[in-house]
């Protein structure tokens, strides 16, 4: 549980830092707002995000970032122009989606066995399942939250359900790393649905969209309130990108797993194009 804990108190300078990012505030002042020595504070930002904290405040331009969103509505053009591509690059997941038939999607499950466990990601506890033909569910687990077996059986009622912490722990290892690889998934949804989570996909790592681009990028402009509605039921999250998602001012916005995490996820992924 110290990776846990560890990013707990990420999270916490993360949401301390955006908020006083245009103050400029010293390494030891941060390292205060989540009462840690400046020394400790930024050896583990470093080892969880790839680059000091004071690098990561470079990312942020908060200037250029309001500056950029006032002059053009494109949120993925606004991240750009506000500096969050650096010379490295974060290699993004090559994920390969396969989405259930019409008719296994009616058989909700049946005939399929689904492996699950918990293990520790670099945003805390995760639940994570896959089936023969890939990862089916990855949700966040915060202490309040209910059995992941809960939810797999809301989903995949038909299922039988076996309990792999193990092999979550090597499916969370895949999932998190940032280098090129393949990570496949296997989906129960509508069409619809189907159809933003492919679109979502397209969105790559340090960029950003509104919830009406996603519309139009699914097919389906103007119905930004249904696309909306897919992107909080995505099942496998942050392999399929919801967290990319902004309101339309560039706000966080909300997010199925606490919009503390979707900021910290974005900054992590800042963090790694910068680094």
């Amino acid at each position: 549980m110290i990776e846990h804990r560890d990013y707990q108190r990420i999270e916490s300078a993360i949401q301390w830092i955006r908020a006083h990012a245009g103050e400029q505030p010293s390494v030891s002042e941060m390292a205060s707002a989540v009462a840690l020595s400046p020394f400790h504070f930024s050896r583990l930002f470093r080892r969880w995000a790839g680059i000091s904290p004071h690098q990561y405040l470079r990312t942020l331009r908060l200037d250029e970032a309001k500056r950029a969103l006032r002059e053009t509505p494109d949120l993925l053009s606004a991240s750009m122009d506000a500096g969050l591509s650096g010379s490295g690059r974060l290699h993004d997941l090559f994920v390969q989606l396969e989405a259930m038939t019409p008719a296994e999607y009616r058989e909700s499950g049946r005939g399929v066995t689904i492996r699950y466990g918990e293990t520790d990601s670099p945003f805390g506890r995760v639940g994570i399942a896959t089936t023969t033909r890939g990862v089916c569910a990855v949700e966040f687990r915060d202490d309040e939250a209910g059995e992941l077996r809960d939810s797999l059986a809301s989903q995949w009622p038909s299922a039988r359900l076996e309990r792999d912490d193990a092999g979550a722990r090597g499916w969370s290892r895949r999932i998190f790393d940032r280098s090129d690889h393949s990570v496949p998934i296997h989906v129960r949804g509508t069409n619809f649905q189907i159809q933003v989570w492919r679109a979502l996909l397209g969105v790559p790592a340090g960029r950003t969209i509104s919830y009406g681009t996603l519309a139009r990028d699914a097919g389906h402009p103007g119905s930004a309130r249904a696309v909306g509605g897919a992107v909080g039921a995505n099942p496998v999250a942050f392999l399929i990108p919801c967290h990319r998602v902004l309101r339309g001012d560039g706000g966080v916005g909300g997010y199925r797993w606490r919009p503390e995490r979707k900021a910290a996820i974005l900054a992590w992924e800042s963090a790694g194009l910068a680094g």
